[in-house]
């Protein structure tokens, strides 16, 4: 655990749910931990327990890639996890793909709806399509604007066309659009609350976070990490995007939840301490920021070249293009400041230098 870790409050310690398996986090409540094949090997995923139209059964939160190996991991969940009812909807909080992967499926399945905010919905139609701002040619040019010139990345970002459809081969043909400040109510009876949305950019189009009053559980999907902070990046399909700016400005939402609120995060452990959390992910960024301003006050530089200044260690491709993503927000952020200014240079790189 690292010295920002230990400012949280972790309520179950190490412990995690077994594969396939979930651990009860409140009444109603279930936790379901699922592997990925990347760097941050893990997604968290949540079980409801629901009443919809005069129906018992489940609504889960967010659904993990497809593969066949998470499909298993399902199969466990519904013999072992469900009580024997059915799963009554799919609520996504984004469109990436370990979050929104298994929706199609799920959906078709248990025949139950999908719910998330209409951007994310569209988003991930077009991606599973067309894999727009995670491989292809126009990802490779748009990463050789900004300084990532090696061959070999640059054939492996072309040749990743089918990066977002192999994860994410379809997404149901209906939703239900979920926008901020709606109230879901979940649950049955005296169990039954009600989770209001909160949006949020910056990491996705339209993110959605559900905060319920009465428990003081927020479920945060990518927004709000324990260990890690959020991808924020900009992407070819909006390439002047400033995506730190709305990130941050998001997270200041959260600060009106109560002190107290148990935080269900994506990645990582359930854990107490959202403030706190907050305080250190703005840190976080304002560190990033001084240290990518310095490194221009230097000289100019690419997002490339800031690779070097922002991430300490060796980095596969799939973690480079994520890092470039992020290297390019940062530069952006200070550049729509007014406190960098941006030059096209002779060799076709974007870099950036003092204002």
């Amino acid at each position: 655990m690292n010295e920002l870790e230990q400012q949280l409050h972790y309520p179950w310690g190490d412990a995690l749910p077994a594969p396939g398996r979930a651990m009860e986090v409140a009444a109603g409540v279930k936790w379901l931990r699922m592997g990925l094949p990347f760097a941050l090997n893990h997604i968290n995923l949540w079980l409801l327990r629901d009443e919809v139209d005069g129906r018992q059964g489940w609504s889960v939160v967010d659904c993990c890639i497809s593969k066949d190996e998470s499909k298993a991991q399902w199969e466990s969940v519904f013999a072992n996890e469900l009580e024997g009812l059915p799963i009554l909807r799919v609520i996504v909080t984004h469109m990436h793909p370990d979050h929104i992967g298994l929706a199609h499926w799920l959906c078709e399945r248990w025949q139950a709806p999908l719910w998330i905010s209409a951007t994310d919905y569209n988003a991930a139609r077009m991606a599973c399509q067309s894999t727009t701002g995670f491989g292809g040619d126009a990802s490779a040019r748009f990463f050789a604007a900004h300084g990532l010139i090696d061959a070999d990345a640059q054939e492996k970002i072309r040749g990743r066309t089918g990066y977002y459809p192999s994860m994410v081969p379809a997404v149901p043909t209906s939703y239900r659009r979920m926008m901020d400040g709606d109230l879901i109510a979940i649950g049955s009876g005296a169990q039954r609350t009600s989770w209001r949305c909160i949006s949020g950019y910056g990491h996705a189009p339209e993110h959605i976070a559900l905060y319920c009053e009465q428990t003081k559980m927020l479920i945060s999907g990518d927004m709000v990490l324990p260990r890690i902070s959020t991808n924020i990046s900009v992407y070819d399909i909006e390439p002047e995007s400033n995506p730190l700016k709305l990130f941050l400005s998001s997270l200041e939402r959260y600060r009106e939840l109560d002190a107290e609120t148990l935080t269900l995060p994506s990645h990582g452990k359930p854990f107490r301490g959202l403030h706190m959390r907050l305080d250190q992910l703005a840190q976080h960024h304002r560190d990033r920021l001084a240290e990518v301003l310095q490194a221009c006050a230097e000289r100019p530089h690419s997002a490339a070249d800031m690779l070097m200044v922002l991430f300490k260690r060796a980095l596969d491709l799939h973690q480079t293009t994520f890092a470039m993503g992020e290297s390019v927000a940062h530069l952006h952020a200070l550049w729509y400041e007014g406190k960098l200014q941006r030059s096209h240079d002779a060799d076709g790189v974007y870099r950036f230098s003092i204002a």
